[in-house]
């Protein structure tokens, strides 16, 4: 009795993960293959880009406000809130967007030198990761099936958990293995089944850190995961501000070089204009092109008052949860191991779809052949 049990929950496992397979596959895929291109995007625009660096200097950085102007000089109707300081010997970048186009403006930190314009339309890697979050979809369209699909893939790995299981104990180890001399249909079957339980937990890490991404209650649910439900109120920021008589600096100047004051010594800073009636908020990052370890500042529109800080040491576990998502995501947090990890997890993904479709092609010719 107790057999016959296992026996049907492996048989609509093995139709839950046959018919989702076939349903998602070439989605997985996708999304799998564009993550390994992008894990080291970094380092391979490095060695193409020679815009991507600039010698340092020991004077101050640019006003930031001289950059936003510097954008608009250019292109007059782009946006220009956003400008980031990547480090002492890597350009300065503003965000823009131009109705439907979005840019970085790149530009030469202590100069202010225009250096590039990266339009995500063009620019290879915005277009893989474009890809990768939205399959070139309209952005709405697209982070749907991608989330709804990345759910899926995680059902799929319980349901083929539940297929790998051995029945018995004793044949756990040759289900560990890989018969490399058999026929190229166990091969892959064995291929299909060890690759995917080696690297399931990798796999659910890079897949709930994915599904941050696409939905809020996922990044709820991190926070909530972090705190053990614990409510901390020094996460909670200020949104709003009451106007006031502007002084006679420019507010996001002042907030960017008093936060470089309170927080010296950091690779990466940025200040973000959200508004009149919103604060200007600040950011900085120990290393470059590391987005982990977030101290945050939050200053008035108008006066540059310091309304807030939020260091990285005093945020709750659940938010520093939040904040290494993406880091966790693409192997950054673990440096060039954790991106050498990522990259050999995502390309493991990425085959699992092909050799389950190969599999079930396999058996599917097999049966249309017996039954002649």
């Amino acid at each position: 009795m107790k057999n016959r049990k296992k026996h049907s929950i492996k048989k609509w496992a093995g139709r839950l993960h046959l018919w989702l397979g076939l349903i998602t596959g070439l989605v997985v895929f996708i999304v799998a293959i564009t993550g390994c291109i992008y894990v080291f995007q970094d380092e391979i625009k490095d060695l193409v880009h020679d815009w991507r660096k600039v010698e340092p200097e020991k004077r101050s950085f640019i006003e930031p406000s001289q950059l936003r102007i510097a954008v608009k000089e250019h292109y007059p109707d782009a946006s220009n809130n956003f400008v980031i300081y990547a480090g002492r010997d890597r350009p300065a970048a503003v965000y823009s967007a131009d109705g439907e186009k979005q840019y970085y403006f790149h530009f030469n930190p202590y100069s202010g030198e225009f250096l590039h314009a990266q339009d995500f339309d063009t620019d290879f890697f915005d277009i893989i990761r474009n890809l990768h979050m939205y399959l070139l979809l309209p952005e709405k369209l697209g982070r749907q099936v991608v989330g709804i699909s990345t759910i899926i893939f995680l059902l799929m790995l319980i349901t083929g958990i539940i297929l790998w299981w051995p029945r018995k104990l004793k044949n756990l180890k040759n289900a560990l293995k890989v018969k490399w001399n058999a026929r190229w249909r166990r091969l892959n079957y064995d291929l299909h089944n060890v690759s995917g339980f080696d690297i399931h937990l990798l796999a659910i890490i890079i897949a709930v850190t994915g599904l941050y991404f696409s939905y809020e209650w996922v990044s709820d649910g991190l926070y909530e995961l972090g705190n053990l439900g614990k409510d901390y109120k020094s996460d909670k920021v200020v949104t709003k501000v009451l106007p006031r008589t502007k002084v006679s600096g420019n507010p996001i100047d002042l907030a960017f070089y008093e936060s470089m004051e309170l927080l010296p010594g950091q690779d990466m800073y940025f200040v973000w204009d959200n508004g009149e009636k919103a604060p200007i908020t600040t950011g900085a990052y120990p290393e470059s092109l590391d987005f982990d370890h977030q101290t945050n500042f939050y200053f008035h529109p108008q006066t540059a008052e310091l309304l807030q800080t939020h260091f990285y040491s005093e945020k709750s576990p659940g938010m520093k949860l939040q904040e290494m998502s993406y880091g966790l995501h693409t192997g950054q947090y673990l440096g060039l191991a954790g991106k050498i990890l990522a990259f050999i997890a995502s390309l493991f993904i990425a085959s699992l779809p092909v050799t389950g479709f190969l599999v079930w092609w396999g058996r599917k010719n097999r049966m249309e052949h017996l039954t002649r």
